[in-house]
């Protein structure tokens, strides 16, 4: 026989229990009135088994003094599954008396059965298995299928009421013990049990009976109050009927009477409009011999308005006129402070840019150096391999030469040989004697021609190894020739850098001439009003005539005012202008101080 899974037994075993308690709990609550407390003992036998189902495969955690196994731990995830659970947990962590993990998770069980929720809240702890997984072992039953079915049957307790007090109960202490000979059945518990079947039968049927029968009652009174109800509204509407017929008379004879009165007041009207139209002649002849003055007033009028008007526009842009100048005076100002701060920072910028330039340069002459030296070194080797490419040469040329020395000495063997067979078969009787002689030299030609075949394969493969060396010889002068074409192009960039370089150091020149100019200018600004810190502008009426020309201020010859000397000029005589790079259009100076003329607005404000 095939030895069973232990830990399958206990699951069947735990899931049996669980369906008994389950059923039990059931049966009990339907005979006893569906609303439990928690002295019942079948409710108490119930949470045993649940309890138990729980610790089923429940992995030892290591607390800071001993090990710990409790249910708390997955009970307390639902929290975060399940938002509705949020209510249990919270109050199941306010509970005074509870001091252990088990006794929270007993209340928590206890509080979840009174909400109808236990099926829902598990089943959620079931369908997230891999956060199960961190308190339960793989085989454990709230792992595997059987948990599920226990889900299931937890359902149908939605069907039992129940009214537990959890605050006053001692949780932390109880002994989960099964109780077992509550499931144990007998003959006569089969009976009675048979009977009871029966009771609760019947009973369920006289309850569905007066259900049905106080559902019945309850629509004919209803349907009473409603007859009642139209009834009432039947003797209003008749009521109201009679009303609206006598109403309906009295707006008839109303009506008789307003059309009378509507003739009167028609003929009444005409009446009026006959001497309302003598009158409103009348009034149009006297209104046209008004309407004449009143023209000749409006026209008047209206010229003033016009002069009025004009003499407004031009105060408001000679307003506008000075109040631009005064603007342009603030802006050449700012101007002129930001150019010279803006010149300062590229003098700074320009001095780091020179620094870094000449760490290039240095930098590049390095290189420039060493790349001269291997350039050195590389035009020595070249001149050695030419040397040797020379050297190959000649001694090929001379290996060509010996070839063609032994090609000739080889047909001219072959000639003599063809003559010496032809000797032989024209005087083969008068040279028997020499044969002997002839072949004798046959064969040390044989052995010559032998010797020198040998000579020329060696010289071949001497050829082709020259060849190879002189290919080597080759790449490597290619190599050559591109490194100097790179030292050229190095050459070329340094050149530029080096324009590049002296342009910087010119321009830097410039600015540094043209800073110190400024800056003198500004020395001398800064002296002149130093010195014509105690003079005051003269007046608008006082201030007449231009210094230089001597010509009266008009509105084309205007008033422009030097804040250095105190000096006034018109626009004519104040033609030096100085462009500045911060403004888009050049500023009148001074003749006598070049310093920046600004145009007055009023009597003593520039």
């Amino acid at each position: 026989l095939a030895v069973k899974d232990p830990t399958a037994v206990e699951r069947a075993n735990l899931l049996n229990m669980a369906k008994l308690s389950i059923k039990g709990l059931i049966e009990s609550a339907l005979s006893f009135g569906r609303t439990l407390d928690s002295d019942y003992p079948p409710l108490q036998q119930f949470f045993v088994v649940m309890e138990h189902c729980l610790k089923h495969g429940l992995k030892v955690r290591k607390s800071f003094l001993s090990y710990n196994k409790t249910i708390w731990g997955p009970l307390e995830l639902v929290e975060k599954l399940y938002p509705e659970a949020e209510e249990i947990a919270a109050s199941v962590r306010d509970l005074p008396g509870l001091k252990t993990p088990l006794g929270r998770a007993r209340a928590w069980l206890r509080l979840a059965l009174m909400q109808k929720k236990m099926a829902d809240y598990l089943r959620c702890l079931i369908i997230q298995r891999d956060l199960l997984s961190e308190f339960y072992e793989y085989h454990a039953l709230m792992m595997e299928e059987e948990g599920a079915v226990i889900v299931g049957l937890l359902v149908g307790l939605n069907v039992i009421d129940a009214n537990l007090c959890v605050k006053g109960e001692d949780l932390d202490s109880q002994v989960g013990v099964i109780d077992f000979s509550v499931y144990l059945k007998s003959d006569d518990d089969i009976g009675g049990k048979e009977r009871n079947v029966q009771i609760a039968a019947i009973l369920d049927q006289k309850n569905y009976v007066e259900e049905l029968n106080r559902q019945l009652n309850s629509t004919v009174s209803s349907l009473h109050a409603r007859v009642d109800s139209l009834e009432k509204s039947n003797t209003k509407l008749i009521e109201e009927l009679a009303i609206a017929k006598n109403n309906i008379i009295k707006l008839q004879e109303e009506n008789h009477q307003l059309r009378s009165e509507n003739t009167l007041i028609l003929m009444k009207t005409q009446h009026h409009l006959e001497v309302s139209k003598v009158d409103v002649e009348a009034e149009l002849q006297t209104y046209k011999h008004s309407r004449q003055g009143l023209d000749e007033m409006y026209t008047e009028a209206r010229r003033q308005l016009r002069e009025e008007a004009q003499l407004r526009q031009d105060m408001e842009n000679e307003l506008v006129v000075q109040v631009s100048m005064k603007h342009e005076i603030e802006l050449a100002m700012k101007l002129l402070e930001k150019d010279i701060h803006e010149k300062q920072d590229t003098l700074i910028g320009l001095r780091q840019q020179l620094d870094e330039v000449k760490a290039i340069n240095v930098e590049m002459y390095q290189k420039l150096q060493v790349s001269e030296d291997a350039m050195k070194e590389k035009n020595e080797i070249i001149s050695r391999l030419e040397d040797k490419t020379n050297q190959i040469n000649a001694t090929m040329k001379q290996l060509e030469q010996r070839l063609q020395q032994t090609e000739k000495a080889q047909m001219e063997a072959e000639a003599e040989d063809e003559k010496l067979k032809q000797e032989y078969v024209n005087k083969s009787e008068s040279l028997q004697n020499e044969f002997s002689q002839k072949e004798k030299q046959l064969l040390q030609l044989e052995t010559d021609l032998k010797i020198e075949k040998e000579w020329r394969q060696t010289l071949e493969d001497d050829l082709q190894k020259e060849k190879e060396t002189v290919s080597h010889l080759r790449a490597e002068t290619q190599e050559i020739v591109n490194l100097k074409k790179e030292f050229l192009k190095l050459q070329e960039k340094n050149k530029q850098l080096k324009s590049i370089c002296e342009d910087q150091e010119a321009a830097l020149q410039e600015l540094a001439s043209k800073l110190s100019e400024s800056k003198l200018k500004i020395e001398d600004i800064k002296e002149a009003n130093k010195a014509l810190q105690g003079q005051v502008w003269l007046k608008d009426k006082e201030a007449t005539h231009c210094k230089l020309c001597e010509k009266e201020f008009s509105l084309s010859k205007r008033k422009h005012h030097c804040r250095n000397c105190g000096e006034i000029f018109c626009n004519a005589c104040s033609d030096n202008e100085l462009p500045l790079p911060s403004s888009p259009k050049p500023v009148r100076v001074c003749d006598s101080c070049h310093a920046i003329l600004i145009q007055r607005c009023s009597s003593n404000v520039p």
